[in-house]
């Protein structure tokens, strides 16, 4: 789907408001600038939080609220692999939040089948896709997402969907 404008990012975030249910994993994959942290902020004002979003970058893990729980935003761009993110009490956050959402999360999906998985990435006014946006040209450049199934799901029909949940 193609991100034009941060309508349709809110969009995105509605439906992985709706799709999700409390203890979900949602990895975000996607080069830099892809729009993570962007959607993050947007999965938050749907979840009903006030709380200014920002990049974990350096302090790894925020935790925000909202009227339906927590939610927790993990950048795992520093770490170097998957069990450092587990390290960092995964498995605690996924108990208690109402969505945890791991950019550069690509190492967790093997251990977690189950989860959300989104990749953000870029596409030109030609619509070609490009995994970087130096690869594209043109004024046209734009975002877009593409929902994807983790390595080892069960899932029947991807993504899954949880309607009703928020």
């Amino acid at each position: 789907m193609l991100l034009a404008d941060l309508t349709a990012t809110e969009a995105l975030a509605r439906e992985v408001v709706a799709r999700s249910r409390p203890g979900d994993l949602l990895v975000l994959t996607g080069p830099l600038g892809s729009g993570k942290t962007t959607l993050t902020q947007a999965i938050a004002r749907q979840l009903g939080s006030t709380a200014v979003v920002t990049s974990p970058t350096y302090t790894l893990v925020h935790e925000y609220p909202t009227p339906h729980g927590t939610l927790v935003h993990v950048d795992a761009y520093r770490l170097s692999d998957a069990a450092d993110v587990q390290r960092l009490g995964l498995e605690d956050y996924l108990e208690r939040a109402r969505l945890t959402v791991v950019e550069w999360g690509e190492g967790l999906l093997r251990a977690h089948p189950d989860a959300l998985w989104l990749e953000l990435g870029f596409h030109d006014d030609q619509g070609r896709a490009g995994s970087d946006v130096g690869e594209l040209t043109g004024p046209g450049i734009g975002r877009t997402a593409r929902w994807r199934e983790p390595p080892g799901s069960t899932a029947n029909g991807w993504p899954p969907s949880h309607e009703g949940h928020a």
